[in-house]
């Protein structure tokens, strides 16, 4: 076998089998293909494209070039999540307890944050003590005595997908959705998963700017996870504005803890809702999405949700008081307010350009080495459909410094675009995507 044959095959747009895919992933890792070839292999992916097998075989040759986590000492069915990433997209903060308090095990591996996109565990190492490195043994021993853990993926887990991604990013192949699909599948599957829901976002702060690029990444995923034995899920969410009202480290931590207390912002619980939803149906708990909905509903209401959280914490040596009063999570030295010009409604509040505002003051990294600033971001006042008067605070710019915090706020005022009349209401969930297909919601 002849990775120049395998190479040339792609190019003239022929199905690989799973043989060829996997001597040039194990090829790939091992340092016995050089880069060349491979980047040549990813741009012959880029324009040829891939079947559903083909992509289903490179995922599991991906996810099978390193470690594969082993869950099988814990009960139950595990349900992992992913997120396509986002601006204010605490999700896994909120969903994670809840769907541990209903009785399903979440051992979650997440990432840090790149860009204008923030990253779970750079949230949770805004709370004083918190461990995002833990040992394997650690990792299990906390999910077995909480019910859920959230660590970083280690070094071994999918090495193929790093290097390739890497290359990817170089050679403009990123925006491929086989090798989007299955660089996400990849490391969901070496983590353990046996089932899996996504949460596929859309809109100018997400990765997939179009709705119908994200149904089609999501459908691709969908289809991945049946072919391979797991049970996908997929939930289209927009991302045109950020998600919550907190956009920053600590301050999405804190809005976080008031979702789990009941009075978190509409948005980021309809999402929780929704997504906690399909996960308690596919990890068995519930027969459907509306029963699931009940029993995630009246857990948040009795305060176990927030339990939950508290419990994680402190099995991962956070200060636990957190859940309490997040008040004492790090602090911006300066809060400078954005203000409407004119009145109205707001028409536009842009996550793109809030994101990278955020990241401006330190919230965000521009490398993955960059230093993270976990005091700093923005906090919305008001978001699309909302009523400003001239003079109105439309956002609190939390800056190290009065010099970044007005850069800041020159940032977001031109994020926000404001209309004499209400804009058109829209669901912050979008669709479904199953194995039967496309629910539109």
């Amino acid at each position: 076998m002849r990775v120049y044959d395998i190479i040339m095959r792609k190019r003239d747009g022929l199905e690989l089998d799973g043989d060829e895919i996997s001597f040039l992933v194990d090829g790939f890792v091992a340092g016995e293909i050089p880069d060349y070839q491979m980047a040549a292999f990813l741009m012959a992916v880029y324009f040829r494209g891939m079947t559903a097998r083909e992509t289903g075989d490179l995922t599991m040759s991906m996810a099978g070039s390193g470690d594969i986590v082993d869950l099988s000492c814990l009960p139950g069915r595990k349900v992992d999540k992913h997120s396509t990433g986002g601006v204010g997209d605490k999700t896994s903060l909120v969903l994670g307890p809840m769907v541990a308090s209903a009785g399903i095990p979440v051992p979650k591996m997440s990432g840090r944050g790149l860009g204008h996109t923030g990253g779970t565990l750079d949230k949770l190492e805004s709370i004083p003590g918190f461990r995002v490195s833990l040992s394997m043994d650690e990792f299990l021993s906390a999910v077995r005595g909480v019910g859920i853990a959230i660590v970083g993926q280690t070094g071994r887990l999918a090495p193929a997908d790093g290097k390739m991604y890497a290359l990817r990013d170089v050679t403009a192949t990123v925006d491929s959705i086989p090798l989007i699909a299955s660089s996400i599948m990849s490391k969901k599957i070496a983590g353990g998963a046996e089932a899996i829901v996504l949460d596929v976002k859309f809109g100018s702060g997400a990765f997939m700017k179009g709705y119908e690029d994200a149904v089609g990444l999501a459908t691709a995923m969908v289809s991945i996870g049946g072919s391979v034995g797991r049970e996908t899920v997929a939930v289209i969410s927009c991302m045109e504005q950020p998600l919550g009202f907190a956009v920053g480290n600590a301050l999405e931590v804190a809005e976080a803890v008031e979702t789990l207390s009941g009075r978190g912002p509409l948005d980021l619980t309809e999402l929780c809702l929704t997504l906690g939803s399909y996960m308690l149906v596919l990890g068995g708990k519930a027969p459907d999405p509306a029963s699931a909905r009940a029993v995630l509903e009246g857990l948040l209401a009795s305060g176990k949700c927030l339990e939950k959280f508290i419990q994680m914490v402190g099995a991962q040596g956070g200060d636990t008081s957190v859940g309490r009063d997040p008040s004492f999570l790090p602090r911006a030295a300066v809060v400078a307010p954005v203000r409407a010009d004119c009145p109205g409604y707001v028409l536009r509040a842009d996550a793109l350009q809030i994101g990278r505002a955020a990241m401006s003051l330190g919230a965000g990294r521009l490398t993955k080495e960059s230093p993270v600033d976990r005091s700093v971001g923005i906090v919305l006042e008001k978001k699309v459909g909302d009523r400003a008067e001239d003079g109105e605070v439309l956002a609190w710019c939390h800056a190290p410094d009065d010099a970044s915090g007005e850069a800041a706020v020159d940032m977001v005022k031109r994020a926000y675009a404001m209309s004499p009349d209400p804009p058109l209401s829209h669901r912050i969930v979008r669709a479904i995507v199953t194995g039967r297909g496309v629910e539109a919601l």
